[in-house]
This record gives structure tokens, C-alpha cells and sequence, in this order.
């Protein structure tokens, strides 16, 4: 890729808007080079590796939203949305190579590239949850239900798209040197975050992996077995489920290895990521294509079919009524504490007693009327007048 298309020039009278760069005359399509206050990009973005990415990426996307439909896969809107942000990247930066100097184009490029294959990422965890959910009689992975599973890693994600997103929109082009600092270094501990969770979920698919083929050896030879139970007959095809995710969880790591190692390497001449444009196109887009080929070919659909694949919902008329019930049993939760209060608690443990005492051949106390002290000695009344204060009175 070439790298300039014309020499730019400094202006006459050159605006200084930091003490290491000045802003400069710019050139065919707006280019200036990197370190020019003006310079929104660390290369010279080419237009036709970026229409033609956004084509390929505009494909995938169409392709996913008839898999989606073809397979009434509701949950596949996740992964559209990953294609999708990533064809709009593509047409900004398109955009965006003829008009270098449009900082809109720049910084909404460089977010919507970063936050796109989280939306993917997120499309593995829903569906892991699913196949655990089809596959397993119990329903879970080691201690997590699938149900479970869904939640926590999809909201795990979220953390890591919303930190990843604070770092992404302070390293924009317009922002300082400080705050880009700032901001690669939140970024960065979202990419970290999102490798944990990878690992861990990772964890999660060998562990379903290894209980599927002891379901089958069961089925296989016989026996009985207190840990594993057999498959329900009929559901097959759980490798094409998992050996695509496994393909998806390690190209994605191969392009947070790509962004830890360029951010990580600051931006500096002794790091040449920065300022190829190529670098990006190979371990970032590249890999993300690859993902959405695979699911494409090996979708989820083709393998989980039925109602049995589907998470359970409740509908709003259940979770109302689940609400309602709620309500109703603290009502009554609290009835019972304010009827114990009246005295009913007591109540009970007289009959208690009453009934005890007749099995020891006693007689029960009547419970009619409450129980009267026993009597006492007379006191004699006092008959001096008791003074208080300006006043005096007899006890009578």
C-alpha cells in the first residue's frame, strides 16, 4: 500500500496546538502525515481495501438474516449486529479515505471497528447455553445451569463491551496525548477482561465436550452410570456445534493478542502496528470474516431444532402472575406474624400443653378462661395521707 498520494505542506503561519506538532496544509484527500496536529489517522487509509471489506462484511450480514429467519433463531440478532457494525465501520473508513480530514468518519470508525466482535463473542456464549440446554438431561455444566450460563456470560460481556467502549471513545483522534493514554489503557483491561471470560468459557465448552462423549460411550456399551446420564434418543450433531465454537473462541483471541500487542506497544516508532494499515485488515478483519464463515456454514440451526433448543421464557402473563404470587405469600408471610402477635401463637401452645398433660394422665387446664395467679396475703392499707408536692390525699 502506498503511503502518500501528494506532499503536504505546512502553512504559512503554522498553528501550534501542542509543543510536538503543528498542523499542516493538507493534501489530496485531506492526508497529512501522522504527526501533524491535523492528522487523524496513522496511515494513509486506502478506499478500495476498505469497500471492498465492507462488501465481504455486507454479504455476511445478509447471509446471517436469512440463516436467522431459515432457522427461526431469534437469539442470531447478536451476530447480525457484530456483521453489521462491522460493514458500517468499513463504509466509514471507506468514507473516510477521500475525506481524511472529517473527524466524524475517523472516530466513528475507529469505536464501531473495536466494539464489533463483542457483539460475536456474545453469540458464542447464548449459544453454548443452548446446546447444553438440548443436549444434557440435567441442564448444566459441572455446577451451572444453562439457563444460568447465558446470563452470566452475556452480562459479563456487556462489563467488557461498556469498559472497552470508554476506552475506544477516549483515544479518538481529537483527544490529547494524556487522555489517549488514558483511554488504550481502559481499553486494554477490557480486551484482558474479555480474554478471562474466554478462558473461562472455554473451560465450560471442554467440560460439555468430555460429558457428551461419555454420554455416547454409555450408549455405546451399555451400563449404568450415578455421574452420567444417556442422551435423549434423536439429538445428534453436537460436534457441529462445538468444534465451530472452538475455531471462534481462537480466532478472536488471535485478534485480542493483535490489539494487547498494539496498544500495549505504545504509539512509537519502535511499533510498527500502529502505522500499517495491513495489520489491522489481517488480524483483526480477517479473523472476524472467518468467524462469521464458519458460523454461517456449521449455524447453530442446522443442529438445534425443536422447541427443547430454545431457552425458557416466561411470558409477560406468567411474570405477572409470578409477581402477583410473590406479593401474596409475604401478604400472608406477614398475617401469620401479626396473628402470632395477637396471641394465637400462645393459643397453640396451651393446646400443646392441654394435650400433653392428658397423655400423663393429668388433669388439662381449662382453656376456656385464662389462668388466675394464685392469691396472695393481704397487705394492710395504709391510712396516714400521702402529701405530694401542695397537696394531700388519703389511700382509701
Amino acid at each position: 500500500m502506498s503511503t502518500t498520494t501528494s506532499t503536504p505542506t505546512t502553512t504559512s503561519s503554522p498553528t501550534s496546538t501542542s509543543a510536538s506538532c503543528v498542523t499542516m496544509t493538507p493534501g489530496k484527500y485531506g492526508y497529512v502525515p501522522p504527526e501533524a496536529c491535523n492528522g487523524y489517522y496513522n496511515f494513509y487509509p486506502q478506499f478500495a481495501p476498505a469497500v471492498a471489506t465492507a462488501t465481504i462484511f455486507g454479504l455476511f450480514t445478509v447471509a446471517h438474516i436469512a440463516l436467522a429467519v431459515l432457522y427461526k433463531k431469534r437469539y442470531a440478532w447478536v451476530l447480525i449486529m457484530g456483521s453489521l457494525w462491522e460493514t458500517i465501520a468499513f463504509i466509514l473508513h471507506s468514507l473516510g479515505s477521500h475525506n481524511q480530514q472529517n473527524l466524524g468518519y475517523a472516530s466513528s470508525y475507529i469505536i464501531i471497528f473495536l466494539l464489533a466482535p463483542l457483539w460475536i463473542n456474545a453469540f458464542v456464549y447464548m449459544t453454548l447455553a443452548r446446546t447444553v440446554f438440548f443436549f444434557k438431561p440435567d441442564r448444566r455444566v459441572w455446577v451451572v445451569r444453562a439457563v444460568s450460563m447465558s446470563k452470566y456470560f452475556v452480562w459479563a460481556d456487556v462489563v467488557t463491551f461498556i469498559i472497552q467502549a470508554i476506552g475506544g471513545v477516549m483515544e479518538t483522534p481529537d483527544s490529547g496525548a494524556t487522555q489517549i493514554k488514558i483511554g488504550l489503557d481502559i481499553y486494554m483491561a477490557g480486551l484482558g477482561l474479555q480474554e478471562f471470560c474466554i478462558l473461562v468459557f472455554a473451560g465450560l465448552i471442554v467440560k460439555f465436550h468430555r460429558d457428551c462423549l461419555a454420554m455416547e460411550n454409555l450408549e455405546k456399551w451399555g451400563g449404568s452410570s450415578d455421574k452420567v446420564q444417556p442422551m435423549e434418543p434423536g439429538r445428534r450433531g453436537w460436534r457441529r456445534v462445538v468444534f465451530p465454537m472452538y475455531a471462534v473462541l481462537f480466532f478472536i483471541t488471535v485478534r485480542i493478542a493483535y490489539r494487547i500487542a498494539e496498544f500495549g506497544g505504545g504509539v512509537s516508532e519502535s511499533n510498527p502496528l500502529p502505522y500499517h494499515e495491513a495489520y489491522s485488515y489481517a488480524l483483526d478483519a480477517f479473523p472476524m470474516m472467518i468467524c462469521l464463515l464458519l458460523l454461517a456454514l456449521w449455524h447453530p440451526g442446522r443442529v438445534l431444532l425443536g422447541p427443547e433448543a430454545q431457552l425458557p421464557r416466561k411470558t409477560r402473563a406468567e411474570k405477572k402472575a409470578e409477581k402477583l404470587e410473590k406479593k401474596q405469600a409475604k401478604a400472608q408471610r406477614k398475617a401469620e406474624i401479626t396473628q402470632g402477635t395477637d396471641g394465637s401463637l400462645f393459643d397453640s401452645q396451651r393446646t400443646a400443653d392441654s394435650q400433653s398433660a392428658k397423655l400423663q394422665g393429668l388433669r388439662a387446664p381449662d382453656l376456656s378462661r385464662p389462668e388466675l395467679p394464685a392469691p396472695t396475703a393481704s397487705v394492710p392499707r395504709r391510712t396516714e395521707p400521702q402529701v405530694w408536692g401542695t397537696y394531700t390525699e388519703f389511700d382509701v
